[in-house]
């Protein structure tokens, strides 16, 4: 109904659509089935107006039409009843077939890529977010160009620009591929600036804490309770993509800089996840990651999988991980802390919207990095100095002496994970180094 009041007072015409969503026997019913509302809202999200649900199972793609030729017919029988203006398919479809079901159904196709893509889009608010989803949309028009691509001649002043004897489609791809060229630029530029500042923090000794989570889980509102922020938070998927990074003080008198970054989702593009992959450095580098969970949600289990595949594919899986099972406020739980076969707090339960557990939070953060951190004295020989220098960038030596036969004695203070990190490279372990004094 919100589209519709939109509608009427004369804002831009909502589209039609009409979604198609194939189960395959490969796959499991119960996960087509939960998926297919997740779809609804991402049409939905993209500002359309979801006509019809058109399902079906396979064996296997049909390498024309992805979906049979009779299922094909149906589609464009459907797309002449409802007046539709676009095809949304949940999966993704190769070249030919998107060519093929336009020609035979006479409106435009999209496949799930090109929606998420779509959404991000016009979600993206920063500079740096913008670029990242324009890279992202070009990457995957690369193996279209079903659309002209020749207004992009303006940047460089169009007459003279086409080669003799040379072919329209040779033209837009050549043209596109200029563009991903400056984009890429651009986005190293600001990948620089962000490793500056993640090496001024790691300087200070201020640990990283990233949240991370299937999307509409709660991070942004989480985010806002703990840092007093006010960013963008709303009932829907994929409502913030720019990371935002705030300063949280936790009990002890020790404080976190604390990353909100985007959503992840169901087979997230991997165009997507590589042009995000300079913001997810954070989440690559943090000293604790906060996997934020609806806990009111039926298929968290599998959310929570699909998020720790995308974790894997950034590379990120050996980062020290603490669970917040959100949303407590629309179940029967009440707000208390599970602790992991080692004896350390493996989930948190809370609800960010009213606030129980946030307290419960931030005193486990507090004991975490209590415990992370290593203070100490090391005893490094004099081949060791290029492990001595890299302490020294990072602020970690507090005072230094030499013994008779040239080593270094150090008294230092850093994140654990960042000296186990440090050690690793050296080849050594740290009982090597202490045990020589002790």
């Amino acid at each position: 109904m919100e589209l519709f009041d939109k509608l009427s007072q004369g804002e831009a015409r909502i589209e039609n659509a009409i979604l198609v969503q194939i189960r395959f026997d490969s796959g499991s019913n119960q996960l087509n089935q939960q998926d297919e509302q997740e779809f609804k809202e991402l049409v939905r999200s993209a500002g359309a107006h979801n006509s019809l649900v058109i399902g079906g199972s396979r064996h296997a793609p049909h390498p024309r039409y992805f979906v049979g030729s009779g299922k094909a017919e149906e589609i464009s029988l459907a797309v002449k009843q409802h007046d539709a203006d676009v095809v949304i398919f949940d999966h993704a479809l190769s070249p030919a077939q998107e060519r093929n079901l336009e020609r035979l159904v006479e409106c435009r196709v999209l496949d799930r890529t090109a929606l998420i893509l779509d959404i991000f889009a016009q979600r993206a608010r920063s500079h740096e977010g913008k670029l990242q989803v324009e890279l992202a949309q070009l990457k995957h028009m690369s193996t279209r160009l079903v659309r002209g691509w020749t207004h992009l001649e303006r940047q460089k002043g169009g007459i003279g620009l086409r080669g003799p004897g040379e072919t329209q489609l040779e033209t837009d791809r050549r043209l596109l591929n200029i563009r991903i060229k400056q984009i890429n630029k651009r986005l190293e530029k600001v990948s620089k600036q962000r490793e500056q500042g993640r090496q001024l923090r790691q300087k200070s000794e201020t640990p990283t804490v990233s949240l991370v989570g299937y999307t509409n889980a709660g991070k942004s509102t989480l985010f806002n309770a703990l840092t007093d922020s006010e960013v963008y938070a709303a009932d829907q998927l994929f409502a913030t993509l720019d990371p935002t990074l705030r300063r949280l003080d936790l009990p002890n008198q020790q404080s976190v800089v604390l990353a909100d970054t985007v959503g992840f989702i169901r087979d997230l593009p991997h165009d997507l996840v590589a042009a995000f992959r300079a913001t997810l450095q954070e989440t690559i580098e943090a000293d604790l990651i906060l996997h934020v969970i609806d806990s009111s949600e039926e298929q968290r289990e599998f959310y929570r999988e699909q998020v720790n595949n995308v974790i894997r594919e950034l590379g990120a899986e050996d980062a020290p991980q603490l669970e917040v099972m959100n949303k407590i406020d629309l179940t029967d739980a009440s707000p208390h802390v599970d602790q992991g076969h080692n004896g350390l707090p493996q989930r948190v339960w809370l609800s960010a919207l009213s606030g129980e557990g946030l307290d419960q939070l931030k005193e486990t953060l507090g004991d975490i990095f209590a415990e992370n951190v290593f203070t100490g004295d090391l005893r490094l020989p004099p081949e060791m100095g290029r492990l001595r220098a890299q302490l020294y960038e990072l602020d970690a030596i507090q005072n230094e002496a030499f013994t008779d036969d040239g080593a270094h004695l150090l008294s230092v203070s850093i994140q654990k994970r960042r000296l186990d990190k440090l050690l690793h490279e050296q080849g050594v372990s740290l009982d090597e180094l202490t045990t020589v004094i002790n």
